[in-house]
């Protein structure tokens, strides 16, 4: 969201961190479906036309069913959009050697939609995924920049780059990682990029707002945003002020009912 309201400042935003079920990353496919639909009926009701998937694990295991068999029920004129396939259709743009490596939680790896989203477009480049699993757990209780977390972080970038040495691009396939970007290039080669997904999420929905018209025209315009949790507000606020350059004031909501 951060690189979202960078990009695009002028319209209004309402987030929903469903912290208090997070982390959805070991979940089953069901369990994340009906948490996601969950979410997804949520923004409805408060007249969201679009709605962005801002997980992952959310993209990888629920969008497809909700586009395909809820949505037409739901509202056919909203979308539902998730954010694995701004990186993978651009994927041919990140590695020289063809060789790439995504780090993601257990449930994105396990969907392994960025293998299949990623060779649907380019069957050349080679794909090989490490599901790191501590990994949020670190960042959300605010351990990431401890010594306890480079063991976690060193474990899966040797674990990646010794299933396939010719790894010269990494994607972060979780929306935490990049707040353990330092660690991470700590321990990686100076020759293999790390690629964050936020910038390329951005620029993908300002492009998907020019070719809809119908959808960008029901988007409000007056740079107003609104942060709700299913957590306790306090918690969140604390964890989200290490994404956000302001502090952020969350207001706590439910899901349950939906």
């Amino acid at each position: 969201m951060k690189e979202i309201v960078r990009v695009l400042p002028q319209y209004d935003y309402v987030y929903l961190g469903d912290n208090a079920r997070a982390p959805y990353g070991p979940r089953s496919f069901e369990t994340i479906y009906k948490y996601t639909l969950q979410v997804v009926k949520w923004f409805f009701e408060r007249d969201c036309a679009l709605v962005i998937l801002a997980c992952n694990t959310a993209s990888a295991k629920a969008l497809r069913t909700i586009q395909q068999q809820d949505l037409p029920k739901l509202d056919p004129k909203r979308r539902v959009l998730g954010i694995i396939r701004p990186v993978t259709e651009n994927a041919n743009l990140f590695s020289q050697s063809k060789h790439i490596g995504i780090l993601g939680t257990e449930g994105t790896v396990s969907s392994r939609s960025y293998v299949i989203e990623i060779q649907k477009f380019f069957p050349d480049l080679m794909v090989t995924q490490e599901a790191c699993p501590m990994w949020v757990p670190l960042i959300e209780n605010g351990e990431h920049e401890s010594p306890g977390a480079d063991y976690f972080v060193q474990k899966h970038i040797h674990r990646i780059l010794q299933s396939d040495p010719l790894i010269d691009a990494l994607v972060l396939g979780c929306t935490h990682y990049p707040l353990l970007m330092n660690k991470i290039k700590k321990y990686l080669p100076p020759h293999v990029k790390v690629i964050s997904q936020g910038e390329l999420v951005a620029t993908s929905l300002a492009e998907y707002l020019q070719r809809h018209p119908e959808i960008e025209q029901r988007c409000e315009k007056n740079g107003q945003r609104v942060y709700y949790t299913t957590e306790a507000p306090e918690t969140f606020n604390a964890t989200a002020n290490l994404f956000c350059d302001k502090p952020i004031q969350a207001l706590h909501t439910s899901l349950e009912g939906y």
